[in-house]
């Protein structure tokens, strides 16, 4: 049994890892709820433009069809994109963890498919790691969002992987984030961003034709570039909402765990504190017994 001195050491250090977890768990539900509201704020946004490049899909263009609309079906599918959104700090629980397991199964399904080339783009500091040990090429990143996403440090990134998909290097792009459900759940996916398919915009109730002003081309042009920068921008959104939300609850846990962990230390201490309390009266009466004797 360690000694006293070595369990109140030992209780010490997980009394003030108790107090970093605690202060961590603190900040993190702090930044959890401005992550939920912002995150909440550009869905309307989000789910608008969605409308519209869905009714805009349906619509009757014959004298102009965009390049993020027509392209080889997924299935077959040689040349692939993948943009990764990840955290750029861990502490938060398996949410890393999740993504990118799927992210490795995803792409090695890819390859038995008979994919040849598969490029990365990684938002976060996780991911970019993973992927640079992994092997993978990554054509573009961007790290150190900070606790609030700007599109203007997104743009550079993802316009490397968009590029490559205007000019007819892949067949398609998909994006991997982690869904903000509620507090206790985060969902990881992996969504097709191009080509843009019904599917992933919605059905439209009814199609309608438009008037463009001042051409087709332009409008369009603008429009799908700005659908594509709001499905990555609330995808980036939602990993930071789920961020924060997990990283609340593992702190919290690991809070919890150490209370346990200093309770356990605290019964042996007491147990080891007595053992030796009663070797010294032991002694003591001993030695009693025989200067008596």
């Amino acid at each position: 049994m360690p000694g006293s001195k070595e369990i109140r050491t030992k209780i010490k250090s997980v009394q003030n890892t108790r107090k970093i977890t605690k202060a961590m768990e603190m900040v993190a539900a702090s930044k959890m709820r401005k992550a939920q509201e912002r995150m909440r704020a550009a869905r309307p946004y989000s789910e608008k433009i969605r409308r519209l490049a869905a009714n805009l899909s349906q619509a009757n263009v014959t004298e102009y069809r965009h390049a993020f609309l027509s392209r080889a079906k997924t299935e077959q599918l040689k040349r692939v994109g993948l943009i990764v959104v990840t955290t750029d700090k861990g502490l938060c629980g398996g949410l890393n963890t999740n993504i990118l397991r799927q992210c490795l199964s995803t792409m090695r399904g890819w390859e038995s498919s008979g994919a040849k080339d598969i490029r990365v783009t990684c938002i976060g500091n996780k991911g970019l790691g993973f992927m640079q040990r992994l092997g993978a090429n990554v054509i573009s990143h961007v790290t150190h969002l900070g606790d609030t996403p700007h599109l203007d440090k997104l743009i550079g990134p993802m316009k490397v992987m968009i590029d490559a998909f205007q000019a007819g290097e892949l067949d398609a792009v998909y994006i991997a984030y982690t869904r903000f459900i509620n507090t206790m759940k985060q969902e990881p996916v992996i969504e097709p961003l191009l080509p843009l398919s019904g599917e992933r915009m919605g059905t439209p109730e009814r199609s309608w034709d438009y008037l463009y002003e001042p051409d087709a081309q332009s409008v369009i042009d603008e429009l799908l570039v700005r659908y594509v920068e709001a499905l990555i921008y609330q995808g980036v959104a939602e990993n930071m909402a789920s961020e924060q939300s997990a990283r609340m609850v593992a702190m919290k846990s690991a809070t919890d765990n150490a209370g346990n962990v200093i309770k356990e230390l605290q019964l042996v201490y007491n147990k080891a504190r007595q053992a030796a309390i009663t070797k010294e009266i032991s002694e003591i009466v001993g030695g009693a017994a025989a200067i008596a004797g």
